[in-house]
């Protein structure tokens, strides 16, 4: 087995399917399995593995930029809001597909939430998986891969990862040397997704999200004009995470610029696509930050009602914080309905107005007092 697809923990089977796979590699697969089960992973190694030369080596050039989404030969295609458009496939995948690689060697797309293709998209996705360049491998990954048509299924290889489990999480974590507590707080709030639980674990503003819930929470229980502030507290938090962003684009940019931060003529369309992907996370930035933040206020309440109904012996999300024994079992239970209903209705709609859905949400809090 290659060591790029040996370093991916938790899905011996996959992997190992994997590592024939890169050698004589089938057009299109399809990486199927829950959130943070480690398909994106599992999707950098795979890419790695295809487009080193010697098999996924981790070490030199192409297996560097493939493990970072940069290598100029992969294409990477993601949701443009709540979809992914029937432009952006014409655009990303139809017509590189039929060009020569930027690079010797195969093209690589790797679709993510393909689930989330419109019709029209999945049909001309359809077409090229029909009819696919003997150059490129199509990659597709989802964990709700149900909900993507059946003639789009029968042509890819299916590969399942399944859920890791909270015991595994925080072992690959204290393994790496972080502190068993934090190792189960970011295994936890991440629900099981190593690579979140990982940035939560490390990152020093990993937990500001919840920072932002505990801000939330504390005004929405004064009482109606506190969960207007409690709105506030969140967007206010999402739009600095927002701000953040331009330095990570930054970051991602310089190994394609030369002494003079130009960038070089060999590596446009790697640019150009990185500065895509970006400007797509940016729109998305907002919303994933609010979720994350609503995710925290969810933690919190549970942890509430857990220790009301179980004593100081109940599970925590939160076990470096002592749930809040001021705040009703009532109102926490209102409280967390309205804020799943929000999570709820803001991943199934873009466009959704998120000052009101949040101050909805923050106003079922205090009414059961």
């Amino acid at each position: 087995m290659s060591n790029v697809l040996e370093q991916v923990p938790g899905q011996a089977a996959a992997m190992a399917f994997l590592a024939g796979a890169s050698l004589r590699p089938h057009h299109a697969y399809l990486f199927a399995g829950p959130e943070g089960s480690g398909k994106s992973l599992a999707a950098r190694a795979f890419v790695a593995a295809l487009l080193c030369p010697q098999g996924g080596c981790g070490e030199c050039r192409a297996c560097r930029l493939a493990l970072k989404d940069h290598h100029p030969n992969e294409f990477v295609i993601e949701p443009e809001g709540r979809d992914i458009h029937v432009d952006t496939i014409r655009e990303e995948v139809w017509q590189p597909a039929s060009r020569t690689a930027p690079e010797p060697g195969r093209k690589v797309f790797v679709i993510r939430e393909a689930d989330r293709l419109s019709p029209a998209a999945a049909d001309t996705l359809l077409k090229v998986l029909e009819e696919p360049p003997a150059d490129a491998v199509f990659l597709l990954m989802s964990a709700r891969a149900h909900e993507l048509p059946d003639t789009v299924l029968s042509r890819c290889h299916t590969v399942m990862f399944t859920a890791l489990s909270e015991a595994f999480v925080v072992e690959q974590l204290t393994g790496e040397g972080v502190p068993e507590v934090r190792a189960k707080l970011a295994g936890r709030l991440a629900g099981g997704n190593l690579g979140r639980a990982r940035r939560l674990a490390v990152s020093p503003d990993g937990l500001s999200f919840r920072d932002a819930a505990q801000e939330a929470i504390a005004l929405a229980a004064v009482g109606p004009a506190g969960a207007l502030g409690a709105a506030d507290v969140v967007l206010v938090a999402a739009a600095g995470y927002k701000k953040n962003l331009k330095a990570e684009l930054e970051s991602e940019l310089a190994p394609f610029l030369d002494e003079k931060g130009r960038p070089e003529d060999a590596y446009r369309g790697a640019i150009k696509r990185i500065e895509q992907r970006f400007t797509r996370k940016e729109k998305r930035a907002e919303r994933d930050y609010v979720d994350w933040v609503l995710l925290g206020v969810s933690s919190l309440l549970r942890d509430r009602i857990a220790q009301a109904v179980a004593g100081a012996e109940a599970p925590l999300m939160n076990p470096d914080l002592i749930p809040d024994s001021t705040l009703t079992v009532q109102r926490a239970a209102a409280g967390l309905a309205g804020i799943e209903e929000a999570r709820a209705a803001l991943s199934e709609d873009f466009n959704l107005n998120l000052r009101l859905v949040l101050e909805q949400a923050f106003l079922r809090l205090p009414t059961a007092a």
